[in-house]
């Protein structure tokens, strides 16, 4: 085909749309395929389900962002309750899992759970907890080890891997979202793609980190090894392997709530991935990669850099704060996040300040510029400055 025509289709708005480009280009297309086939594509060492590389083309799916880089690498030493607090309700509900939002801020003040759910929700955060050491590097075992503490303990026996056996043994169906129901890898060769896809996160390669993340998070779903909880799991090995290549904050943002957000376009590429693999009979992980970058790491990046960190240590170093204000913004910060708190709620939650100091506390950050003042009717509330 024609240079120029080849161009076109390849700065066609639908490039990850090969039903699309197809009509759209009808006499051109099988040639573009081959072309593309021949300067675009790049081979994963993970296998497709007819045992054929997985691909993804690498020029155009990099991503390029500092900002994204910066942010993510940012060392950040406390977790932060509201976004594990965001992070257990919005993974759970993309899979249409809904929890009520005062039991997830029970179980993550360390109450004991009093039902099935409060006891799932206790599985996620310990889940979390697991991904956050960074001693936990990845291994099938330790993959099993996260599955069972978030998902595989809270299911009937049946529905959980067999004893001695870390995956499914018998067919799993997926529908989605165009109620298109397909299946996932045969059982049989579910253990030896799994550690090929071990393999494949723990070696040195050219991959960037942030696109073979994408990569790891949708041969999960792919390959779908477990009877349930797979979606879960392939955003927990997402943000895992980010902590493991050294982008400490990934788990200090609400990363499944952008996912959540765009529930539709996340289970449509998937989606696309698989139709797209009919006209070209490879499994091209690149629109995937797109999803992920246009819904999350687009917003992430443009988050506005928080100065409230910096200007409290200035003034922590400068005496201006005391030991135990510096100990009330620290718990406020980790405890409440970006939520709104009355004085009230920071003693209770607190529990070792009197009311006075808490008063105190409060109307000096505000007049320091690290509290907003939120005012109501008959009281004001308060929050770390965003």
């Amino acid at each position: 085909m024609e240079f120029i025509e080849f161009i076109t289709i390849l700065n066609d708005n639908a490039w990850n749309n090969y039903q699309k480009l197809s009509t759209k280009y009808p006499k051109d297309f099988n040639g573009y395929l081959e072309l593309l086939r021949n300067v675009y594509y790049c081979q994963i060492p993970i296998k497709d389900r007819y045992g054929a590389n997985v691909i993804y083309q690498k020029d155009r799916t990099h991503i390029t962002d500092k900002v994204l880089r910066k942010y993510l690498e940012y060392p950040n030493n406390n977790f932060s309750a509201s976004i594990l607090e965001e992070e257990i309700i919005s993974t759970s509900a993309i899979e249409n899992i809904d929890f009520k939002r005062d039991s997830v801020r029970k179980i993550l003040q360390g109450s004991h759970p009093s039902d099935e759910a409060e006891k799932r929700i206790e599985g996620l955060k310990k889940g979390i907890e697991f991904i956050a050491d960074r001693q936990n590097t990845i291994t099938e075992d330790t993959i099993y080890r996260l599955y069972m503490m978030t998902i595989g303990n809270y299911l009937q026996e049946t529905d959980r891997p067999k004893t001695g056996s870390y995956y499914r043994d018998d067919v799993v169906y997926i529908v989605g979202p165009s109620s298109s129901e397909h299946t996932g890898i045969d059982s049989r060769y579910v253990s030896s793609y799994m550690k090929e896809l071990v393999n494949f996160i723990n070696r040195s390669e050219e991959i960037d980190a942030l696109v073979k993340a994408c990569i790891i998070h949708f041969y999960i779903g792919y390959v779908h090894p477990w009877f349930d909880g797979n979606g879960r799991m392939a955003r927990l090995l997402h943000m895992w392997y980010l902590i493991q290549q050294g982008y400490h904050a990934t788990l200090f943002l609400p990363f499944s709530s952008f996912i959540e957000k765009n529930r539709k376009a996340y289970y449509r590429a998937f989606e696309l991935v698989e139709r797209n693999s009919h006209y070209s009979k490879v499994i091209d992980v690149s629109p995937f990669i797109d999803m992920i970058n246009t819904v999350v790491y687009t917003p992430i990046a443009s988050l506005k850099q928080n100065k409230v960190i910096p200007t409290f240590n200035e003034f922590l170093h400068q005496g201006k704060i005391t030991s135990k204000e510096a100990s009330l913004f620290r718990y406020a910060l980790s405890h409440f996040g970006t939520n709104e708190f009355s004085t009230k709620d920071l003693e209770k939650a607190y529990g070792n300040a009197a009311y006075a100091t808490i008063r105190s506390f409060v109307q000096k950050f505000s007049q320091f510029g690290l509290l907003d003042i939120i005012h109501y009717t008959t009281k004001n509330k308060y929050r770390i400055k965003s």
